[in-house]
């Protein structure tokens, strides 16, 4: 975290063979706040038996290994793979992975599903960081190589707005997003301006005549002229929600000068005074997601910036604040996920999640939430026993109404698996009956619906019959309906590690 790969460094993560391009990635993807991790040797099996299931119902059905992965049937199969690998986690049956009809029927009974994605990214055009190729490169070589070879290539245009709209719109069931963005010590950096993150709001919504995208203003605490900003953004940006970094700039949190804390009464407070004043209510902080090492690798004790020890008082003494805690507050990037994993199973403690999920019980206090982001996006494709747990204690602590669905796309390319990865996650038997855990049911079921759409309509206010119920006859429908007919077998694949930006 901090810091780009040189060449060398790259070569040495990279796996042992190089892989195919597959609906589910095969091992860690990143967000670029931190450097992905080697495949593991269960992920090297999962992508194995995959390729096996390729070959065998590809043949069967007359297409080849990389038509076989871009269908229904390919990433119903991606998840078996896992289910024999990891144990059974995921609700999938051989039959959609060797039959058309299967996987058809399954998607039609989750057609129309409400998805509304509350954490979403691209770069400006005019964005320059070259350094973004160079991984771009690194997922082209040896995780994905179809990324070189689209329309987009290894050029930064992969992660602009176009892009960010087919992946986001078109490949994925996602009908609404949020849009967000973070800072850096040097605002040069920054991914979009908050004068940018509104524009492509206002395109988003310009081409499809309904409200598809929502946006945040990101709040800089400590930098100078940072409280300007935010009345600027309040008088004139408007936006649904606001963006903080605790840890102060995500890329550099050893050297960064301005963390700060959420309970942090003479900086924080007058914010929230303004912000109450505003009726824009709702904070969304990113906290977690630390490196191994990070009590030395972030020396100073400035790590403790990233945990969630300053929520407590300040959603206690701001209950008209809401306080979505980005990424659920994951410490670990499971290095060791076997490691993080045993941890659970022998404590029933997750770091910083546990921590977080037991705030409202603990203090009292019902305004704190918790986005699943990246957290999500690691546990799924190196441990979804992990992930399953970590679902687990979050509803179980918080409630599964507060609980939101985000993916932290176009990062990873279409955010599709990502959705088919928690419409199929179940928490095992074993950990339900050990640690008290409900499940988490059927895709279409009570806690499923609420995650992936309802809870953020309900925070949002969306009208069901005036701003939901359109969405299905507007622009973007269809544009995505005639984009599935110029490609009906459209692409469920993930593309790329990483933006070391965001």
């Amino acid at each position: 975290m901090g810091f780009f790969l040189s060449d060398r460094e790259l070569s040495r993560l990279a796996p042992a063979e190089a892989v195919f391009t597959a609906p589910v990635p095969p091992q860690m993807v990143s967000n670029g706040e931190f450097n992905p991790l080697p495949q593991t040797a269960q992920q090297r099996r999962a992508e194995a038996r995959l390729a096996e299931l390729a070959e065998l119902h590809g043949r069967r059905l007359g297409l080849d290994r990389r038509g076989f992965l871009r269908s229904a049937c390919g990433m119903a199969a991606a998840f078996v793979a896992m289910n024999e690998v990891f144990g059974r986690v995921f609700e999938v049956s051989e039959a959609e992975a060797a039959e058309p009809e299967a996987a058809a029927a399954r998607a039609r009974q989750h057609a129309g599903q409400f998805v509304f994605d509350d954490q979403l990214h691209f770069v400006r055009d005019d964005y320059k960081f070259e350094g973004l190729i160079g991984l771009a490169k690194y997922a082209a070589e040896y995780w994905n190589p179809a990324i070189a070879k689209d329309r987009y290539g290894l050029t930064l245009d992969r992660y602009k707005f176009d892009n960010f709209l087919k992946e986001v719109y078109l490949d994925s069931d996602t009908e609404i997003g949020l849009l967000s963005g973070a800072p850096f010590d040097d605002p040069a950096n920054w991914l979009l301006t908050n004068d940018q993150i509104k524009q492509a709001a206002d395109t988003v919504n310009s081409i499809a005549g309904t409200r598809r995208l929502y946006y945040h203003s990101v709040i800089t605490p400590r930098q100078p002229g940072w409280m300007d900003e935010v009345e600027r953004c309040i008088a004139t940006v408007k936006p649904n929600s606001w963006k903080g970094y605790t840890i102060g700039d995500p890329l550099s949190p050893a050297t960064t000068k301005f963390p700060w804390r959420l309970d942090d009464e003479k900086l924080m407070y007058p914010f929230y005074e303004k912000a109450v004043k505003s009726g824009i209510t709702t904070l969304c902080i990113h906290k977690g997601l630390l490196p191994a090492d990070y009590e030395t690798s972030i020396p100073g004790g400035a790590w403790k910036f990233a945990a969630v020890d300053d929520l407590p008082k300040a959603a206690k003494d701001w209950p008209q604040m809401n306080f979505v805690i980005y990424h659920a507050a994951l410490r670990p990037f499971l290095e060791n996920p076997d490691k993080d994993l045993a941890e659970f199973e022998s404590t029933g403690y997750m770091r910083w999640v546990s921590d977080l999920a037991a705030i409202p019980a603990k203090y009292g206090v019902r305004n704190v939430y918790a986005d699943v982001g990246t957290s999500f996006a690691v546990s799924a494709v190196t441990a979804p026993r992990f992930c399953a747990a970590m679902m687990a204690v979050l509803i179980k602590g918080l409630g599964h109404e507060h609980v939101f669905w985000g993916t932290d796309s176009v990062w990873y390319g279409s955010p599709q698996w990502q959705i088919e990865a928690f419409r199929r996650l179940e928490v095992p038997e074993d950990m339900q009956r050990k640690h008290g855990f409900a499940p988490l049911g059927a895709a279409n079921g009570a806690v499923k619906a609420a995650i992936l759409g309802g809870n953020a309509a309900r925070f949002y206010k969306l009208q069901r019959h005036t701003e939901i119920e359109p969405l299905g006859g507007d622009g973007i429908a269809r544009m995505k309906q005639a984009y599935l007919q110029d490609a009906p077998g459209r692409s469920n694949l993930a593309y790329g590690y990483v933006v070391p930006r965001g």
